[in-house]
């Protein structure tokens, strides 16, 4: 089976090469720089230039693919639901011209509004677009990612996260080790086809108290959260350098999210992952945001 992997250095795609590699699979990896590729992978996979948001260039490269794990590339621009429908024409034009029967789309808790989520609504384009197609496709639709975490270093450093979320309303936390483990289940396994919907959930439904106090305890400073206005946010996004649009289609994925929304899937023993937020601040976090006193 030839599988090929979108965003192979991204914090899910690079866990799905390394299981596929245990499998004892060498998947086709497309991406913008190959030289980005951690030395001890470039020898043991095989390795396309590819611009996902060329859709001549994504055919050429997955001509003899027989499965597809899909990520739609990241988006920094003015319109960004423009840039996933761009991304989504690629993925469509590929799988019809080479007739690829199987693809993993890596989606997100939201998708199924279809509309009202920001940049969330990119995701449900291309659900709705891979649907169309016939094809045994299966969507992850992700929780949040431990990994945003990550680009808000100054907030953790400084004590205090700020959100526009009610600061008790819970929702699912995944590590992105985690999609990639089911990714990979979802690309070898025989036993599915058609249009599936497949949740992961993460450990545990997570308030932003919660976590709050979780990263609290596992780094051993002191963290607190505070709820801001939607304005204040726009304002913080901006001065990080987003455009008007991408602002918007950032905020959207919490604001749309915010009243009255119910996932599709519930929290059950297939969509429940294992690692857990504070295993995951104690190996990535704590040497991040430097030593502090929790107290």
């Amino acid at each position: 089976m030839q599988i090929a992997v979108t965003t192979p250095t991204g914090n899910v795609g690079r866990h799905v090469v390394a299981a596929l590699l245990r499998a004892g699979v060498r998947p086709r990896v497309l991406l913008r720089e190959p030289s980005r590729l951690d030395p001890d992978v470039k020898d043991v996979v095989d390795a396309v230039r590819v611009d996902q948001y060329d859709a001549a260039s994504v055919a050429a490269a997955t001509g003899d693919v027989d499965a597809l794990f899909w990520v739609d590339p990241t988006t920094g621009s003015e319109d960004p639901l423009d840039d996933y429908a761009r991304a989504t024409a690629s993925v469509v034009r590929a799988v019809t011209e080479n007739r690829i029967g199987r693809v993993v789309f890596q989606s997100s808790v939201g998708a199924e509004k279809r509309h009202g989520a920001g940049e969330i609504d990119g995701l449900a384009h291309t659900e709705s677009a891979l649907d169309a197609l016939g094809i045994d496709v299966t969507h992850l639709r992700c929780g949040y990612f431990f990994t945003n975490l990550e680009l808000q270093l100054d907030a953790l450093r400084a004590g205090t996260l700020q959100v526009v979320l009610p600061l008790d309303q819970p929702m699912a936390w995944v590590a992105p080790r985690d999609i990639a483990e089911v990714a990979v289940g979802r690309l070898l396994s025989p036993a599915w086809s058609g249009r599936c919907v497949q949740a992961v959930h993460g450990a545990a439904d997570l308030t932003w108290r919660e976590v709050a106090g979780i990263v609290t305890a596992a780094t051993g400073r002191q963290i607190g959260v505070e709820r801001i206005t939607d304005d204040e946010m726009r304002a913080q996004l901006h001065r990080a350098g987003m455009t008007d649009g991408l602002v918007e289609a950032v905020l959207g994925m919490s604001t749309g999210l915010r009243e009255d929304f119910v996932p599709e899937q519930p929290r059950t023993v297939r969509t429940t992952t294992p690692t857990t937020l504070a295993s995951w601040a104690h190996e990535h976090l704590r040497h991040l945001i430097g030593d502090g006193a929790a107290g």
